[in-house]
């Protein structure tokens, strides 16, 4: 072979050796070019010191990833009223809520996202969890431990509105849930009996983060009911010395459901990075750092080197005692539903 010939075969692999270089770049690339600099991630109320934790991760895996920076911008507020929020107009490129019902709202009414959003993503699309649980003063004054210790007139009880709140509306189920267990499950009585608890309420906040502050900042009540989560956070902020933590003897799973918003990133071209978001949250670097918060979390071998940090408690399903969300938003929080008549004159 002559070498003009020999020539001709080494520049032509070189450029087929360049070509596929540039295919890899140039689909990263791609990807980088469609997708905004930043998108928008609505949230719960108490979810800001995860995320503040785990978009600089993410951030910096998608610029390794595609050369392109982005940015991810929080807004967090109760999710009942966040998710009224985006079908208001809220320009949200994803949504991880602390309760089904807020995210489906999202379809149901507006549209915004595809029916099938929960097999999106793994574990119903919930890539973590938590449960109602108490925070209570340095040695436990009064002496709460249950459900039943709620409803007495000396103990004065904060939550916020579930009106409002996903993370009170979490706290309304499994109120419900242990008295229908209570009462053999005669639902007039325990409606009763969480009337009883919302009437030592003496102040329902919008959302979870204000009835911290309510309770830890104001010193109101004397127990907090909130996520497992919060409450772990709270006794390291605030000095274990001055809260317990108290897990009753039964709760309810609160899933933390996430979804993309299809209609909003279809828009703003931010479907790539929107998807990638949430598929980060199930990572193992991602899932440890919420572990490290308290939640728990879906991969068995994190949870594994967290176990010691989450104390075991009988864990009920809001399909197992209500017979799904569907259920509960037709029967329980409807106008003129079980929570209305159990809210009545708060």
């Amino acid at each position: 072979m002559s070498l003009r010939n020999l020539a001709r075969l080494g520049l032509t692999a070189l450029f087929l050796t360049g070509l596929v270089a540039g295919g890899v770049r140039a689909q990263a690339e791609e990807v980088a070019a469609v997708s905004p600099s930043g998108i928008l991630n609505v949230s719960y109320d108490v979810g800001r010191e995860l995320f503040a934790e785990l978009n600089p991760v993410f951030q910096r895996q998608w610029l390794e990833k595609t050369g392109a920076e982005v940015t991810v911008d929080q807004s967090h507020g109760g999710t009942s009223k966040q998710a009224r929020s985006i079908l208001e107009g809220l320009q949200a490129d994803v949504v991880t809520f602390n309760q089904v019902t807020d995210v489906q709202l999202l379809h149901d009414k507006g549209g915004l996202i595809p029916a099938d959003w929960q097999a999106k993503f793994p574990n119903r699309s919930s890539p973590f969890y938590s449960l109602p649980a108490f925070l209570v003063r340095a040695g436990n004054p009064k002496n709460i431990q249950d459900w039943d210790d709620l409803i007495r007139d000396d103990v004065a009880v904060i939550f916020p509105n579930p009106k409002t709140s996903g993370n009170a509306r979490y706290t309304y189920l499994a109120a419900t849930a242990y008295a229908l267990e209570k009462f053999a499950g005669d639902q007039a009585l325990a409606t009763e009996f969480v009337k009883k608890i919302f009437a030592r309420v003496p102040v329902f906040d919008a959302g979870g983060r204000a009835s911290t502050t309510t309770f830890v900042e104001r010193e109101m009540g004397d127990v907090l009911i909130t996520f497992e989560a919060e409450v772990q956070g709270i006794r390291k902020e605030f000095g274990a010395d001055r809260f317990e933590a108290v897990t009753p003897s039964v709760s309810l799973l609160a899933e933390f459901p996430v979804a993309v918003v299809d209609k909003v990133a279809e828009k703003r071209g931010s479907q790539a990075v929107a998807t990638a978001y949430l598929d980060f949250l199930y990572s193992p670097e991602a899932q440890d750092i919420i572990a490290s918060h308290a939640y728990r979390v879906t991969d068995a071998g994190v949870m594994q080197r967290h176990a010691a940090n989450f104390p075991e408690v009988r864990l009920v399903t809001a399909e197992d005692v209500f017979g799904g969300w569907e259920k509960i938003a037709a029967e329980h929080f409807a106008s003129g539903g079980l929570l209305d008549r159990a809210f009545v004159n708060q």
